[in-house]
């Protein structure tokens, strides 16, 4: 499919993409939601972006339906296999690495607890120890990316920061907790001073939703099916809170993290937290509610009748002055505009999701933080 954003569009309105154009690029993770939208984005800049994951997720799937293996050279493989991993590494001659690869659901960890850990932990592990293996004599920035649930959550008011203790109540937290570890300790270990080419750091985003989300017990996506198949959607908890922002929002601070480190050194190889404005920080109820309203046909929210649900964090926030400050990053859309763009995308055929995306982030970068 073509294009609906012209390159030279993009560097008319954003600096991220002269940057960007003609970069090598490694994307595990690229059939996830997280990772398609990124493939788009880079894509649209001019980038060389080598995928690295296992089949799409879920059915329907962005992946798919925006046709994304036509730009990106895809390698479908699992992150666990360190030998493949590290061959990949080692023929890529790669300028910037994101690393989406995950089992990012909480209650699928709680289903299958070994694979969430041995993917969230060890395919971390691998993906190091590959780049380490291949020890590229140009500068090499490396955006690990992991949650904002990889801190020990005390259901507290007080917005957690980079600095505060790594734990997880359950297997999904405590697994990004873990590669959060893992990846500070081969920063230190292996690329600090003695190979400053490799620059390291780890993104912590909020809950993220946007277009083209299909998962299971993802709130938005269930929502959006509820409402299509006009029934009504079920919340566990609706009293819960959560940093909701958009897609595009954590990955745009995953770019200019990227940029960054390649541009200004190694000063930048550290933890971020990337989450939305304080008055984005709300229930899920409201989210729900907010998101039936924007729906073109009133949807229904209730109560879940069942009782046994496994434990998730009441309160959830992150501190992100740090990235503000440093990076010059901050969110550009607030909460409703993101519902509102997300209905906007639902409420298009599925095979223009494509060009839903691309005007998007065309829409995005025009934006002034």
């Amino acid at each position: 499919m073509e294009s609906v954003v012209s390159v030279t569009a993009l560097a008319d309105i954003h600096p991220l993409q002269p940057f960007y154009q003609g970069k090598r690029i490694l994307l595990t993770g690229h059939t996830g939601f997280k990772g398609a939208w990124l493939s788009i984005w880079l894509t649209q800049m001019g980038a060389k972006v080598t995928g690295y994951s296992l089949a799409p997720p879920t059915e329907p799937n962005l992946f798919t339906l925006a046709n994304i293996a036509n730009d990106v050279d895809s390698i479908h493989a699992d992150v666990r296999n360190l030998d493949t991993l590290t061959h990949v590494v080692a023929g890529g001659e790669f300028d910037i690495i994101f690393h989406l690869a995950a089992q990012a659901l909480v209650r699928e960890s709680y289903e299958q607890p070994v694979e969430t850990y041995s993917t969230n932990i060890m395919g971390t592990v691998n993906l190091l120890e590959a780049i380490r293996l291949a020890n590229p004599q140009k500068p090499t920035a490396v955006v690990i990316v992991t949650t904002d649930k990889c801190y020990e959550n005390h259901d507290t008011d007080r917005p957690y920061h980079e600095s505060e203790p790594m734990g997880g109540y359950d297997p999904y937290s405590s697994s990004k907790g873990c590669a959060e570890l893992v990846t500070s300790a081969y920063r230190r270990s292996f690329f600090s001073d003695a190979n400053a080419n490799i620059r390291v750091a780890s993104a912590r985003a909020g809950n993220v939703i946007g277009g083209g989300d299909f998962s299971r017990d993802r709130l938005v996506p269930d929502c959006l099916r509820a409402f299509q198949d006009h029934q009504p959607v079920l919340l566990r908890s609706p009293r819960a809170v959560r940093p909701w922002q958009h897609v595009l929002e954590p990955l745009g601070g995953y770019l200019l993290l990227a940029m960054r480190l390649l541009q200004q050194g190694p000063q930048f190889a550290q933890a971020w937290n990337f989450g939305p404005a304080e008055a984005d920080i709300q229930p899920v109820g409201t989210v729900a509610k907010t998101l039936a309203t924007l729906w073109p046909e009133d949807g229904i929210c209730e109560l879940d009748p069942a009782d046994d649900h496994p434990h998730e964090a009441n309160l959830l926030m992150l501190n992100c002055d740090k990235a503000r400050k440093e990076l010059g990053w901050q969110c550009r859309l607030s909460l409703e505009d993101a519902l509102r763009w997300i209905v906007q995308w639902h409420t298009q055929p599925l095979h223009n999701a494509r060009a839903q995306c691309e005007k998007q982030i065309h829409a995005f970068m025009e934006m002034t933080p």
